[in-house]
């Protein structure tokens, strides 16, 4: 009789974990490089032909005010694989994000009982990224002007039936998407497979060398043909003289001081909206993929991207900076339960990516995250009342391409950034209802606004200390860097990205690190 009590209970157990995997949804995530949010909605949704993601925005959410933790590819997407702010995980900069044992989302999904797959660019582990992007962070607070990146330039490649132009993109996909039809319907358990895209980020210029950033916008006719010319804007710049001084050391070194004709700064947008319709594209093989093996109606389907690209707006391409088209992201949610065709007006970013995971798993989240779970915005039946969301999101940066670390709070229609301690370099205050175009700094004009937006910071990062925590450990790193490289310094730090600037006066470069160090 016990016996058959214990194989009673067993099979109860089996049925009910059986039960319990098959009621859990499939999670399915593509995370695009360098894709601005603001095309997944109007007005910018008009400018690109973006089939798939506009698929999206009717089979779910659209967030029109998600944004990285930090606008540069790894930290970000540490922040967004951990579920806590940059500061908290210490990813200052490509180099420095999380250790290797670091417990992810697909690590939870993964003790729980999904079969995890992950395919693509994945960037949350310290060690990669270029020898000269992690100087350049390092010596970000040396007293001279270096243009570290190339002038973004255009390439037209192929034809108008050349569809195929990201090789390395649409190969990853094709594995990925052979994985959803093969395997993913087979499991007798739910999956997470996640996807990492290397579009719509510039590609490496040939010209400029090994060393040489990525300031190429390489695209087809075919693609071409899905942007509308005629609603590409020329952004307003500000004088030079006029820009705030981080905005300036960040214009400088992405090599966007000199002239650019009107041509030139259309020809730049088109090209990345292109490679954005080229990344939409890919998003839609996997929604294929996920059709045809009869998997769509269970999973649930997000599309985000690690940060945004300012396309020459603010005069700058790139990332690095907390203006909109750099910390914009783009974040749709669809899936079974989830209310469809729904645009959520509610502040959002990629820390909460993390609990909403768990949500959507059954699994209860850890303590520590940053972040908060989104079902509540999603209609999501289950979702506790009391999960309520800050409605306010937090955005730091500390590599390269600005002289300061900086911090981004933005809640309600404004946005405030902090820079280094708080005080040796003045904020910015942008109402982002009246100056879409972030052109007018209003913090003067605004002064309790600003002072509220300060406590707030504060009251979430105590940043002066995190800046100074940065400044030791550039310094730190750089000293053993040099060190480790004996006589070769001179040699080897003149040919870093910087090179054409660095070798007009070596000695100069050299004594101005030498002053940083010591403190002059």
């Amino acid at each position: 009789m016990l016996h058959l009590v214990v194989w009673i209970v067993l099979c109860q157990s089996f049925v009910q974990c059986i039960f319990h995997n098959r009621t859990r949804p499939n999670i399915v995530m593509v995370m695009a490089d360098a894709f601005d949010g603001r095309l997944t909605f109007e007005p910018g949704r008009r400018v690109v032909q973006l089939p798939y993601i506009n698929y999206l925005r009717g089979l779910g959410t659209t967030f029109l005010d998600a944004y990285t933790n930090s606008p540069i590819c790894c930290p970000s997407r540490a922040s967004m694989w951990s579920g806590q702010f940059a500061h908290l995980t210490q990813s200052w900069n490509n180099n420095k994000c999380l250790d290797g044992n670091a417990t992810t989302w697909m690590d939870s999904l993964e003790k729980s009982g999904y079969q995890t797959n992950m395919f693509g660019k994945l960037d949350y582990i310290s060690g990669s990224h270029s020898l000269s992007n992690r100087v350049e962070a390092w010596t970000r607070g040396v007293k001279f002007l270096l243009r570290q990146e190339g002038r973004p330039v255009t390439q037209l490649v192929g034809n108008a039936s050349t569809v195929r132009i990201m090789t390395k993109d649409w190969e990853t996909t094709d594995r990925a998407t052979q994985w959803l039809r093969d395997t993913a319907g087979r499991l007798h358990q739910p999956f997470a497979l996640y996807l990492g895209l290397n579009l719509p980020h510039a590609y490496k210029t040939d010209s400029l060398g090994p060393t040489g950033g990525g300031s190429t916008f390489r695209t087809s006719p075919y693609w071409l043909k899905k942007v509308s010319l005629e609603l590409i804007s020329v952004p307003k710049w500000l004088p030079m003289s006029a820009m705030h001084p981080v905005d300036y050391y960040s214009t400088f070194t992405k090599n966007c001081s000199g002239e650019f004709t009107q041509e030139e700064i259309r020809n730049i947008r088109a090209f990345y909206y292109a490679m954005c319709a080229e990344a939409d594209a890919m998003l839609g093989q996997v929604l294929g993929a996920l059709r045809s093996a009869g998997l769509l109606d269970n999973t649930v389907v997000m599309f985000t991207a690690d940060h945004g690209d300012l396309a020459m707006e603010h005069r700058q391409y790139y990332k690095m900076s907390m203006f909109e088209g750099s910390a914009h992201v783009p974040l749709l949610i669809a899936g079974p339960g989830l209310a469809s065709g729904l645009q959520s007006t509610q502040t959002v970013s990629l820390v909460d990516l993390y609990p909403t995971v768990m949500a959507l798993a059954g699994i209860p989240a850890p303590g520590s995250l940053s972040g908060h779970s989104l079902l509540p915005l999603l209609s999501w039946p289950g979702a506790s009342p009391a999960e309520t969301h800050p409605g306010w999101a937090l955005s730091e940066y500390h590599g390269c391409n600005a002289n300061a670390s900086t911090y981004m709070l933005r809640k309600g229609r404004w946005k405030y950034i902090a820079y280094a301690d708080g005080q040796s370099i003045p904020p910015q205050l942008f109402d982002l209802t009246l100056d879409k175009e972030e052109l007018h700094n209003v913090v003067t004009e605004f002064p309790k606004v600003g002072a509220y937006m300060e406590e707030q910071l504060r009251s979430i990062v105590a940043y002066p200390k995190v800046s100074q925590a940065v400044q030791l450990y550039n310094k730190q790193q750089f000293i053993s860097w040099r060190k480790g490289l004996g006589g070769y310094y001179s040699k080897v730090i003149a040919n870093l990205r910087w090179h054409v600037d660095w070798q007009r006066d070596m000695l100069a470069n050299e004594k101005a690190v030498d002053d940083w160090l010591n403190g002059i």
